[in-house]
């Protein structure tokens, strides 16, 4: 198969898998040992770390003047989601709101934003040797080219922000992204999904947003670009910071979403407790949803053994290996699962009686959903990340880069953790010294079969 070709189906988003040649980033140079027979469990073929890029600099050669002061913090957060950008080690990721943490105040968790100018980025990263080089980065702006920043939205919907002492309130930014998920479309144009709205982003191949598909009553007010309520009402009970964060584009041009966590229905304490989740199929044809599935996360202490804590469970990144196949990763904080899942044909539980808020009991409390006659996704297990050693925690990004073999890339959160203690008494940043990975893993088994 040619070069050509395989840029060509990169570029339209259909996976390697099926293509049947292997592109791998696999080695520390990407390439594989053409002899070498898998054997019966998945390893790390590789791994590649992000260099200290100050955040400051990094920032303002993009959008001159937006970081006065980046108190330290190194770029990073781009582990928010990986995609093959048609060269072999090479991916498009982007990062997430940018630096922020939590400090209590008061018996009150504080939501910080230690660089509030901070414009999320489309980076674009290529894996060389043990090294993950920046080779080009785009911002996200709006329509009249200012940064989009990210901020939170509203007032009352949104946590509220603070300074990095959570001393002085920040002002909310109808614009502002907490951008997740990535995919690029044949016509260069990306696709990204945020956690506020949570909503689908269609962004031009030079960064300025195009699209914001948000819930239906959500009533974003003051957006510098065009805000579209295309996307079920019934996301508006997502969970703070847990709104879409997985993306993946299928074969066909429709795109999947995932909520990252069970929506708060009846209550807080439903989705807390909740293994319930939602998939949502978005037609880019008809600017519409089409479908919506319900899939279920397995125990907590099966995903994580040792972990009794149902809501630490995430779905942080979904990844088309076939025409209606995807790879959906289920993980906490420490570790991670991938499975294959099949999406059947029909518009899943959209529209119906799970989709209404009013409903009780809501799909968020079944405790056996399947018995109630919803019809939930079945899945395999493809992988238990938990098992492989050489891969790091907070895995948000995977790609498929050959038959048999996977990136992954851990989101390292800036450096940044919560508590008064992040910054010292001069304001600048303790770094947790955790480093953004691009992993390569061999699976034991092709993917597609």
């Amino acid at each position: 198969m040619s070069a050509r070709v395989v840029r060509r189906s990169l570029a339209a988003g259909l996976p390697l898998a099926l293509l049947g040649t292997v592109c791998a980033a696999g080695t520390a140079t990407g390439a594989q040992d053409r002899h070498h027979r898998p054997g019966t469990t998945a390893r790390v073929t590789a791994s590649a770390t992000l260099g200290a890029v100050p955040l400051g600099g990094f920032s303002n050669a993009l959008l001159p003047g937006t970081v006065d002061d980046d108190r330290g913090v190194l770029l990073g957060g781009i582990g928010s989601d990986i995609y093959p950008a048609g060269r072999t080690g090479e991916y498009w990721t982007v990062t997430d709101r940018g630096p922020n943490g939590q400090i209590k105040v008061g018996g009150s968790k504080r939501r910080t934003f230690p660089v509030p100018g901070f414009d999320p980025a489309i980076v674009r990263i290529r894996v060389t040797g043990g090294q993950v080089e920046v080779v080009r980065s785009i911002p996200l702006t709006t329509r009249s080219g200012a940064p989009v920043t990210g901020l939170p939205n509203q007032s009352g919907r949104d946590e509220a922000p603070y300074t990095y002492d959570a001393g002085t309130p920040l002002p909310y930014n109808p614009n502002g992204l907490d951008t997740e998920g990535i995919v690029r479309a044949a016509d260069g144009s990306f696709w990204l999904v945020d956690e506020y709205g949570p909503s689908l982003v269609h962004v031009s191949e030079r960064g300025r947003v195009l699209t914001r598909y948000v819930p239906e009553g959500l009533d974003l007010r003051g957006a510098d670009y065009p805000v579209v309520e295309a996307l079920p009402g019934i996301l508006l009970h997502r969970k703070v910071n847990r709104g879409f964060e997985g993306l993946a584009l299928l074969p066909g041009g429709d795109l999947v979403m995932a909520v990252q966590s069970p929506l708060s229905l009846p209550d807080q304490d439903a989705g807390e407790s909740s293994r319930n989740i939602r998939l949502l199929r978005f037609s880019t044809k008809k600017k519409a949803v089409t479908a919506e599935y319900a899939y279920r996360f397995d125990p907590v202490d099966v995903v994580d053994p040792g972990e009794d804590d149902t809501s630490e469970l995430k779905v942080s990144s979904v990844v088309a290996i076939g025409r209606d196949t995807l790879l959906v990763e289920e993980r906490t904080d420490r570790t991670a699962r991938l499975h294959r899942v099949t999406l059947p044909r029909g518009a899943g539980i959209l529209g119906s009686r799970w989709d209404a808020p009013a409903s009780s009991p809501s799909y968020e409390e079944l405790a056996d959903p399947a018995a109630s006659g919803v019809p939930v996704l079945r899945k395999s297990l493809v992988v238990d990340l938990g098992t492989v050693p050489g891969v790091p925690g907070k895995i948000e990004g995977v790609a498929v880069t050959g038959r048999s073999t996977l990136a992954l890339v851990n989101d390292n959160d800036f450096g940044m953790t919560d508590g008064a203690g992040a910054f010292d008494a001069h304001g600048r940043l303790v770094d947790s010294g955790i480093r953004t990975t691009v992993t390569t893993v061999e699976l034991p088994r092709p993917l597609a079969h």
